[in-house]
């Protein structure tokens, strides 16, 4: 049992480093190489392959090194990240994510696809046997100079054991002993070090204790420690000094800018004792900071004994990383300056990782406790007990917040989703030679997972289809008049107790007459119907129907949007098209935010009672006066259709004596829902219908009331969409209706 859960935490850290991996090379090509996300990019390899190696996965690790190797020569300006080298690391990048695929199912000892690695394996090969000069070259935006350069001038080396010469030294380094009664005066020397990092990427920390005491005669109050330190950033040296402006007038605070003097790193070493002295030559040794000749030079360790200098991360980096502020960047109080480390522990998050079937199994007892809760209230109420009323009440309302905790746990952001697609658009865009650029917003907004999960195809099909279909060439483009760069967008939204997910491109748009005339030549409608927009561009929908003139790769066949219509209603959700020729199209889904438990409304219509989803409830009035020829009323003025569900569903009239009318609203329309009598609220655990109710159109699911019956949840869009479709004709007579309802009033 411990092997499995080591072996599945091993891939799903991997996942999460292959996804951050191929952000970070993606947003490279849109905003040009960085040290940071070049250093990103390579740490997720590097991570990859020490965890497949603690369990003896050689396959990953022996094609992870070579990816490895290449980023290393990459980091160090050997190779330039140009496109080819993109798409080949974004290759290599998937071909480990089925490695990856490979180990979940147990199978890592076999080879997913040893075609294919062996290709990418010579690519790579082919980079890291490229001589040094033939392969260097800066990255597109990069600076050679700047100080984060780790390159090595020839220059340099040449002079290393010269200590007035300059050093290869590529970091800041920063040497800091605060004064002894520092945190006495409310400063953390910590928070300094937390607030370099904003400034940069500190490579090595090396803590001076030369003064620390024994035990016995520490005091808590006072700083003993210093600190020895190795940064990479871009900032000017008056900015580094400037954070330290509260301490430096009793602290000693030496700044050294990288490629100065040997001499200044000599001076350094002979301030401190011998064991801080040996630790501070592993970091510079370890990371790349001074040569062996340059140390040799400074007579700090000899030559031979170089080799057996090893130092672990935890001695030689020990600060964990600052908290995250809202906005993405690392949080500093005052303005900017340094906290206080109670201040940055308050605010730390805590996190931990849960599997997904614990919170199904507590969401089920969550649910069977609702049904339980619903029937110790009914029984409270047929004894009319008013202690057992005021217990039973109070358990209610405790359940609801255990609901709504429980459901919480199981939300997570549709950015789970989003963050597949800037890989699928760049890929697509460049198969096709099409310029798009993609913009998410809402990518936060969260949903149910288990619905992220199953969402994730239905979007993609409808993502290929606006790239395919919808977008045009930039030729295309700049002949009709529009920039040569499109644009799709995906946004993501909460409406009314419900997710709304657009997708909207800015290309053709759809094509309504030649929609019209395929659904005419495969008998789906007949050339004199008279047909909405909307019912038209819903043929697309249908199995095999497709307006392509010819099939590609990518579509053609009628194959995708049936099986997206399809997945859209196993979610209980609803698709639109809303679409301009020559101006674009946006295709809208609308999602429940759960799947699980939901608060509901129940309604009597003979001797069934069903369940309204409480957050598309309107309002409830009793019955206007009407037509009865007509499924049309009117409320207030305004022309309301309606279903009587006792018609729908064919059940016997008991001769209840004046009805109630239920109006209901999903997204922007509405309509109403004729009832025989209103039960009130209640929560509903949502139960899957079996085979006998599964087909039936209006009906959602099912739910077990507190009395042990069994309650229907009723499908509201499609019985807006039922009356719609209905009693269309009839709206031509809706202003006479009005007029006649006012007449009688």
């Amino acid at each position: 049992m411990k092997k499995d859960s080591a072996r599945d935490a091993v891939v799903q850290e991997a996942r999460e480093l292959l996804v951050a991996m191929e952000s970070a090379l993606l947003q490279i090509e849109l905003d040009g190489p960085s040290r940071d996300a070049i250093n990103a990019i390579f740490r997720a390899a590097h991570t990859i392959k020490g965890s497949a190696g603690l369990f003896a996965f050689d396959s990953i690790v022996q094609f992870t090194h070579l990816v490895e190797s290449v980023l290393d020569r990459v980091r160090n300006e050997q190779l330039a990240l140009d496109p080819r080298l993109m798409s080949l690391l974004l290759r290599c990048g998937d071909y480990i994510g089925e490695l990856v695929d490979a180990i979940e199912r147990r199978e890592e000892d076999s080879e997913p696809d040893l075609p294919r690695r062996t290709e990418l394996e010579a690519s790579l090969n082919l980079l890291l046997s490229m001589p040094g000069d033939a392969a260097a070259a800066v990255a597109p935006g990069a600076n050679p100079a700047a100080p984060s350069s780790i390159a090595r001038p020839a220059a340099v080396a040449a002079t290393a054991g010269s200590p007035g010469a300059a050093a290869s030294n590529p970091y800041w380094h920063l040497s800091l002993q605060f004064n002894q009664n520092v945190m006495r005066d409310g400063l953390d020397p910590v928070s300094f070090l937390h607030y370099l990092r904003t400034l940069g990427r500190i490579v090595a920390i090396v803590t001076v204790h030369d003064d620390l005491p024994p035990v016995a005669q520490m005091d808590p109050e006072t700083c003993y420690l210093g600190f020895e330190i190795c940064l990479i950033s871009d900032s000017s040296q008056q900015t580094l000094e400037n954070v330290f402006e509260f301490v430096r007038d009793d602290s000693r605070i030496e700044i050294i800018a990288p490629h100065s003097a040997l001499s200044a790193y000599g001076a350094v070493l002979q301030r401190l004792a011998q064991p801080s002295a040996l630790a501070l030559v592993q970091a510079w040794h370890v990371h790349g900071a001074l040569s062996a000749d340059e140390l040799d030079g400074l007579g700090a360790v000899p030559r031979d004994e170089l080799g057996d200098l090893v130092v672990s991360a935890a001695e030689i980096d020990p600060v964990v990383p600052l908290p995250r502020s809202s906005d993405g960047r690392s949080a500093t109080a005052g303005g900017g300056r340094p906290r206080l480390l109670e201040e940055r522990r308050a605010q730390e998050q805590k996190f931990i990782k849960i599997e997904v079937a614990k919170l199904d199994q507590l969401i089920d007892l969550v649910g069977e406790l609702v049904i339980a809760g619903a029937g110790a209230r009914l029984i409270a109420r047929r004894r009319k007990d008013s202690q057992f009323e005021e217990a039973t009440q109070s358990i209610h309302d405790l359940m609801e917040q255990i609901r709504d905790a429980a459901l919480t746990l199981r939300m997570v952001q549709i950015n789970e989703v989003f963050q597949r697609f800037p890989r699928v658009v760049r890929d697509l865009a460049h198969d096709l030679d099409k310029d798009i650029e993609l913009v998410m917003t809402g990518a936060d907004t969260e949903l149910d997972k288990s619905m992220v999960e199953r969402i994730a195809e239905p979007l993609m099909h409808i993502v290929r289809n606006a790239i395919d279909h919808g977008i045009e060439t930039a030729a295309q483009r700049v002949a009709s008049g529009k920039p040569a760069k499109a644009t799709l967008q995906l946004n993501a939204s909460h409406e009314s107790g419900s997710v709304v997910i657009e997708v909207m491109d800015d290309g053709r748009g759809m094509d309504r007459d030649r929609i019209l005339a395929t659904a005419v030549s495969r008998g789906l409608t007949t050339a004199d119907a008279d047909l909405s927009d909307a019912e038209i561009f819903r043929f697309i929908f249908e199995p095999g129907f497709s307006t392509a003139r010819q099939v590609t790769a990518l579509s053609g066949r009628g194959v995708g949007m049936d099986v997206v219509r399809r997945n859209i209603d196993a979610l209980r959700g609803e698709i639109d098209i809303d679409t301009q020729a020559g101006v674009g199209t946006v295709v809208r889904v609308r999602l429940p935010l759960t799947l699980a438990i939901i608060s509901g409304f129940q309604v009597v219509v003979g001797n069934a009672v069903f369940v309204v989803p409480l957050d598309m409830v309107v309002e409830c009035i009793d019955m206007p006066q009407h037509d009865g020829d007509h499924h049309i009323v009117s409320v207030r003025d305004e022309a309301l259709p309606y279903v009587p569900l006792r018609e729908l569903f064919d059940l016997a009239d008991q001769g209840r004596g004046r009805k109630s009318l239920v109006i209901v609203q999903y997204g922007q329309q509405r309509a109403g829902l004729l009832v025989d009598g209103l039960l009130g609220e209640c929560q509903a655990v949502i139960k899957p219908l079996g085979m006998l109710f599964g087909k039936v159109k209006g009906l959602s699911g099912s739910t077990i009331l507190g009395d042990g019956r069994v309650a229907l949840i009723l499908d509201v869009p499609h019985l807006i969409h039922y009356t719609q479709q209905h009693d269309q004709h009839q709206m031509a007579h809706a202003p006479q209706l009005e007029r006649s309802s006012m007449s009688e009033s």
